[in-house]
């Protein structure tokens, strides 16, 4: 089976690493050819489908996943529909097409939209491709970490940490899994999401998964009510360090990261990125930490602006 995704650059981020004293390096998720790391689990996923006779995917999303299931379609010529909620802008159910995929609108909100692509998949040959939880898409996550492991070894460098935003945790699952596979189990893993949209640490708070009342971050790509129960068993077993920061100290991290490295970021990429951009404690005994710029389509020069306005950044 031939990967869809491509291998992304790691990086170094001279300026960070002169600011903290520490060799910061970047996995660059964010030049998949869907904009974001869920090419690789999303693609796996679906190649692995069509591969067993999968005629049609269809995906609740008009994000990232959707752009992923749209561009895992296109290249391996299966049927696609993507099934996004009303609030979902025109803007972006034409750059989905554009892909080739069809757009179903229904429903006010995510929840309906994902109800209706579950109905839609009882026919035969359909299948349901999911946002973040399926072990398929973990197993083609984590192969983002088997190119940093072997990228850094040629570098002769290394990585004591990996750093990585956390929605409904298909990145943290790949990572984990990426990470124990490559002998790699004393690494410590730190998790990264905004106020308001914080479902991973709400579940280590209470020891179990619950749901969030409402999501109130502008990251809404890290938007997940539940984190995939998956993530949350991770921290039973993992060095799994739980960080929060607001929607301000993202947008300020994706301003600083266009300065520092001319590329645009998504606040939800932004939120991993300031744990570095802010020196957070937890990264006061890391010396070699590995951020995942996880991309996203969601952002532009526009919205940029905007929200730099909004938080007086």
């Amino acid at each position: 089976m031939n990967p869809l995704h491509i291998t992304t650059p790691l990086l170094r981020h001279a300026a960070l690493a002169r600011t903290l004293g520490k060799d910061v390096l970047l996995k660059m998720e964010n030049l998949q050819p869907a904009g974001s790391f869920k090419q690789r689990g999303i693609g796996t996923m679906c190649a692995r489908a069509a591969t067993d006779g999968v005629t049609h995917f269809v995906c609740p999303s008009g994000g990232n996943a959707g752009f992923a299931a749209a561009v895992a379609g296109a290249a391996l010529g299966v049927r696609t529909t993507i099934v996004v909620p009303q609030t979902t802008s025109e803007t972006v159910r034409g750059k989905i097409r554009a892909i080739g995929a069809d757009v179903v609108v229904h429903g006010a909100a995510w929840i309906e939209a994902n109800e209706e692509a579950l109905r839609m998949c009882r026919a035969p040959g359909t299948l349901y491709v999911p946002p973040f939880d399926h072990p398929d898409i973990w197993d083609g996550n984590a192969t983002l970490i088997d190119e940093a492991v072997a990228q850094a070894r040629e570098s002769h460098a290394g990585f004591d940490a990996v750093i990585c935003s956390v929605g409904g945790g298909g990145l943290l699952c790949g990572v984990l899994e990426g990470l124990h596979r490559n002998a790699l189990a004393h690494v410590p893993v730190i998790a990264v999401e905004t106020e308001g949209a914080a479902s991973l640490h709400a579940a280590v708070r209470a020891g179990e998964v619950v749901t969030l009342p409402a999501i109130t971050s502008i990251a809404t790509t890290l938007g997940s009510s539940r984190v995939a129960p998956q993530a949350f068993e991770w921290t039973r077993r993992h060095d799994l360090r739980s960080v929060v920061v607001s929607d301000r100290d993202a947008v300020e991290a994706c301003l600083r990261f266009a300065d520092d490295m001319r590329m645009l970021v998504e606040p939800a990429c932004g939120a991993a990125l300031a744990v570095a951009y802010q020196n957070l404690p937890a990264l006061a005994d890391i010396e070699r930490p590995l951020i995942v710029v996880c991309g996203g389509i969601g952002v532009d020069l526009e919205k940029l602006s905007e929200w730099r306005a909004r938080f007086a950044v």
